[in-house]
């Protein structure tokens, strides 16, 4: 069996597809998910729009795992909401994964953590915390915070609204089913 963080990444890059450059991404030409600027700086160099298209599936790998997995710490937050925060991660950025967590530990009055982005010793007790008290709750928070993310990203960019069904899409493979959040 695969460990949980292979089967994220295998996830990731099954939602990501293959090599994509739609004129209003902002990410602009991708490749199982990984961008000019990600695969930039993973090369310590400018990447091309052909390196993007010729970037193989072991190196996508190896930088969603270090930069995406590791980096920010997500295998070191509870396990219900790993998965959930590593895919925010891919989609928005490690720090605005962390960000969603933060602001619903704080909305749901855990203690008090600064929303900077950062996965450090307070917001991972208080996330264990939140897991211990809020159950599957709290993934329900977390994919509603991503929601209202993609809605108001849309709101203030108009010509975002192409992506809306498939980031809603991608969101709802995260949705908790209603009879597991019965009191």
């Amino acid at each position: 069996m695969l460990p949980a963080v292979e089967r994220m990444i295998d996830d990731v890059i099954r939602r990501e597809g293959g090599f994509v450059d739609h004129p209003l991404d902002r990410g602009g030409p991708t490749n199982f998910g990984i961008t000019k600027a990600t695969l930039s700086r993973h090369l310590g160099r400018p990447a091309s729009t052909d390196d993007v298209r010729r970037l193989s599936r072991t190196l996508a790998r190896r930088i969603y795992r270090r930069e995406y997995f590791e980096a920010p710490r997500i295998g070191q937050l509870p396990t219900r909401i790993q998965a959930f925060l590593f895919d925010a991660a891919v989609n928005h950025g490690p720090a605005r994964a962390i960000r969603f967590l933060q602001q619903v530990c704080n909305a749901a009055d855990l203690g008090q953590l600064a929303v900077d982005g950062v996965c450090g010793p307070l917001t991972r007790r208080i996330a264990a915390e939140a897991d211990r008290v809020m159950g599957d709750w709290l993934l329900a928070a977390l994919v509603e915070e991503r929601r209202n993310f993609y809605l108001a990203l849309v709101e203030r960019d108009p010509g975002q609204r192409v992506f809306l069904e498939g980031w809603l899409n991608r969101l709802a493979e995260f949705d908790v089913p209603a009879e597991r959040l019965v009191a």
